[in-house]
C-alpha cells in the first residue's frame, strides 16, 4: 500500500477544521472586512478570529490594517489561498451534484 503523503495530510487537516471551507468560500469573492464575515457567517467571532489568526500563519490568508479612525482591518486571500480556488469550486460542484438537502438537514439536527 502507497504511503499518505504528508504534505497532503497537512492540506486535508487544514481543510477538514471546522468553518475553514466557508471562510474560504467568502474571501475567494474578495477582500472581506471582520464583521462582513461575522454577519454573512454562522459562526462566533471568537471561532472566526482563531480561524482567521490559523490561515494567516499558514500563509492562507493576509491581513491588512489601515490606520484609520476607527481602525478598519480586512481579510484577503493571499497568492497561496487564491490557489485554492478551484479545489473549493470542485467541492461545491460534487456537493451540489451529491449532497442532498436532507443529508444537510440531518447534519444541523
Amino acid at each position: 500500500m502507497e504511503e499518505l503523503c504528508p504534505r497532503f495530510e497537512k492540506a486535508m487537516q487544514l481543510m477538514s477544521k471546522r468553518w475553514v471551507g466557508l471562510i474560504l468560500f467568502e474571501l475567494l469573492k474578495g477582500t472581506k472586512r471582520f464583521s462582513e464575515m461575522e454577519a454573512d457567517l454562522p459562526i462566533s467571532g471568537r471561532l472566526l478570529s482563531d480561524r482567521l489568526k490559523m490561515l494567516e500563519k499558514e500563509g492562507i490568508v493576509e491581513r491588512n490594517i489601515y490606520s484609520e479612525f476607527p481602525v478598519r482591518i480586512e481579510y484577503s486571500l493571499s497568492k497561496k489561498g487564491k490557489a485554492l480556488e478551484p479545489v473549493i469550486s470542485e467541492i461545491q460542484e460534487w456537493a451540489e451534484g451529491w449532497i442532498t438537502m436532507e443529508e444537510v438537514d440531518e447534519q444541523k439536527a
